[in-house]
């Protein structure tokens, strides 16, 4: 990829929303956060079921969506690897790589952790006359680790903590742009009920998760501090036994970012955009998630459009075959990004297969970067190879 010389961040063209997407007579109004990689559906069971995976059955793959679902697994340990070829609709070059796995310590104590790498290609710069002065390798990836307790035989809890790294190339004629680091945490819960509906078993389960909740990050020493992509996500969940061999569960999750949202309207001079992104990126962290409950310009209306809602179901055959669908909307003055998702997993003795597709959905979002994304995880039960 050839990018004039410039003071500019690979991420914020390819994921995030500038200045002047904000028009000053429009709705359009999206939320801003850097390090938007932090909330992309690494794995293939979730994101085939839309991007939801709070209040699903636990798997290996649950550090992302909620570690507190590994207090409910039933085998004693677990790994797993999962690789997403990033907007290949237009790069061939970008990766995201996840990792997951948990060991648990004792019947209600589990431990787990993950890995996110982002690959972003190769960003070559040039000058104003197109000669090639330099190559570089973005990239971001987070590390983190969580302890799940099961405090119930219905209910667990488990926090996160996180370390971010993000390189996107700003350093560029010794301008001051560097590399950007942070650390955050999540704080989740699970709920799962066994039940009897039509003289069949069933299980209700329901998550909340408040994720990548910590310091802002900087790419300028500190001239002007982001937020992370906190983010709140809340789902219920049903899995219904139909017989002995085959079963059947649906899911719907409800996210909403924990940060403030932009008021850029009615602004007259590019020094005038830059005034309000300064006071915008001011306040604090806790002060910010407060306030992101109630501070969208156009009200409450405005609010309940920053709500992305998700959902999916997955049918299973004795445990071994499963077939997945999935939709995810996001409303169309907070980024319009609607799209539905298929998947296929596949277990056999210890190891089990995953894939998923997404396509993007309205004349909108045809030639979506994102449209055909796939994913492929594959998943080990270690519990065997543990006394």
């Amino acid at each position: 990829m050839n990018i004039s010389k410039a003071r500019i961040g690979l991420l914020a063209i390819l994921l995030s929303t500038s200045a002047s997407s904000f028009a000053q007579d429009s709705k359009y109004n999206p939320i801003h956060s850097s390090v938007q990689m932090l909330n992309i559906g690494p794995e293939a069971r979730g994101t085939a079921m839309g991007d939801a995976g709070v209040a699903t059955t636990p798997d290996v793959n649950s550090q992302h969506w909620n570690p507190a679902k590994y207090a409910f697994m039933d085998s004693k340990a677990g790994a797993s690897l999962s690789i997403t070829p990033w907007l290949r609709n237009i790069i061939g070059d970008i990766n995201l790589f996840y990792a997951a796995g948990y060991y648990q310590l004792k019947p209600r104590n589990t431990v787990s952790a993950s890995i996110k790498y982002f690959s972003l290609g190769d960003l070559i710069f040039t000058d104003s006359e197109g000669h090639e002065e330099g190559q570089y390798k973005p990239n971001e990836f987070s590390i983190d680790a969580a302890y799940s307790l099961k405090l119930s035989n219905t209910l667990s809890g488990a926090v996160a903590l996180r370390y971010i790294h993000s390189d996107l190339g700003y350093q560029v004629d010794d301008d001051g742009y560097s590399a950007g680091n942070a650390f955050a945490a999540d704080i989740a819960f699970y709920y799962k009920k066994d039940l009897t509906i039509a003289g069949q078993k069933a299980d209700l389960m329901a998550g909340i998760n408040f994720s990548n909740i910590g310091t802002k990050i900087t790419y300028d020493d500190g001239v002007t501090n982001e937020y992370l992509p906190a983010n709140l996500r809340l789902g219920v969940g049903l899995v219904y036994n139909l017989d002995e061999y085959n079963k059947i569960g649906a899911t719907v999750d409800f996210n909403k970012l924990l940060v403030p949202t932009p008021d850029f309207k009615n602004l007259s001079s590019d020094v005038d955009i830059y005034e309000a992104k300064m006071k915008y990126y001011d306040k604090s962290v806790v002060g910010s998630i407060f306030s992101s409950f109630g501070d969208a310009p156009g009200g409450m209306k405005e609010e309940l459009q920053e709500v992305d809602v998700c959902g999916g179901i997955e049918y299973t055959y004795n445990n071994l075959v499963s077939a997945r669908f999935g939709y995810h909307h996001n409303h169309e003055n907070k980024g319009n990004l609607k799209y539905a998702s298929a998947g296929l997993g596949i277990k056999y003795k210890l190891m089990s297969v995953d894939a998923s597709y997404l396509f993007t959905i309205g004349d909108a979002n045809n030639n979506s970067a994102l449209n055909n994304t796939i994913r492929i995880s594959l998943g080990f039960d270690l519990g065997s190879f543990i006394k």
